[in-house]
């Protein structure tokens, strides 16, 4: 018995972002950007917010799978950006969705976030406990990035996508996951600093940092190795697999894996120019969009694959 996505959904704020708009307030032009990122425009939050995007990629995905809420036993999100410290952006949608029999709780692995739910989830569901997750990705990445700062500014957007898995004798295949925490300060974004009444000063909040060089060169040698294993894993090899759905970074990491894995780029859809990177949300974004787009048949093999802050990775070998 394993796990087997059966409906997907995904929900995007109104606003596109382009990238001559951000040429208006910030040192930086559309042909800087695209030809760095493959980025042309992201969408921006304005009044909508992580939760109330989860709930509406939710209800999309459950409509598809044909599943009610009442029968929702899980619900895992992974995003960093969560309308509250608490409650979780799970239990929000837990009560916006009317999930009353559903166990809900939220997973912080940033870019890796869909795929650590997914895990999660699976690994639940083994016990045999459980038998229906709702799992999702979603990040208001906005709200934590410097607007005056073009190294990273332009790089994200904001965005969620859910996914109901079920117990079913096909579906997920192999997958792996890890973590480097000794480089983790390589991409950061700092909470809230103490601010108690021993301590002199308001506190201000901090932005995302990135050294782009040291992200760049994890992820073109990381995910290429755990996408390996996962094949071994499974006794497949790339040319089993339809398509390989990779977080959104930068076109370039992209690329990259392509040429190390010996793929043409063909198998590789991009989503990171209509989108840009939406952390968590990212994956189960592009999944759902190659799902409406009828571009998955049941019995094909995919590769998903997150990767990112942490630093973590995690990549699932699924048959749809």
């Amino acid at each position: 018995m394993t796990v087997r996505i059966i409906g997907t959904g995904s929900c995007l704020p109104a606003q596109v972002v382009t990238n001559d708009d951000l040429a208006q307030f910030v040192d930086t032009s559309d042909e800087w950007i695209k030809s760095r990122t493959g980025i042309r425009e992201r969408r921006v939050a304005k009044e909508e917010t992580t939760a109330g995007m989860c709930i509406e990629a939710a209800k999309k995905a459950m409509e598809e799978a044909g599943v009610s809420a009442e029968e929702i036993d899980l619900i895992i999100v992974g995003t960093i950006t969560g309308d509250y410290v608490t409650p979780s952006t799970a239990c929000q949608i837990q009560a916006g969705i009317h999930a009353v029999n559903a166990t809900a709780f939220d997973i912080s692995a940033a870019c890796s976030g869909f795929l650590f739910a997914l895990n999660t989830a699976h690994a639940f569901i083994q016990t045999g406990k459980y038998r229906t997750a709702l799992i999702l990705g979603a990040e208001t990445l906005s709200r934590i990035v410097d607007w005056k700062d073009r190294s990273t500014c332009v790089l994200f957007g904001d965005g969620a996508g859910a996914a109901v898995v079920r117990a079913e004798e096909t579906g997920l295949i192999a997958y792996d996951q890890g973590s480097d925490g000794a480089r983790g300060m390589c991409l950061a974004c700092p909470g809230r600093e103490n601010n108690n009444i021993l301590v002199e000063g308001k506190k201000e909040l901090g932005y995302v940092s990135m050294d782009g060089q040291e992200v760049y060169k994890f992820a073109v040698s990381t995910v290429p190795a755990s996408i390996q294993k996962v094949l071994d894993e499974a006794g497949c090899s790339a040319d089993d697999i339809k398509y390989f759905v990779l977080h959104q970074a930068n076109l370039r990491i992209l690329q990259s894996v392509s040429k190390r894995l010996h793929v043409p780029m063909e198998r590789f859809p991009v989503a990171i120019d209509h989108y840009a990177n939406i952390s968590a949300g990212t994956v189960p974004i592009l999944l759902d969009e190659m799902n409406r787009k009828g571009m998955l048949e049941r019995g094909d093999k995919i590769i998903l694959s997150g990767f990112g802050a942490g630093l973590t990775w995690g990549t699932a070998l699924l048959e749809w």
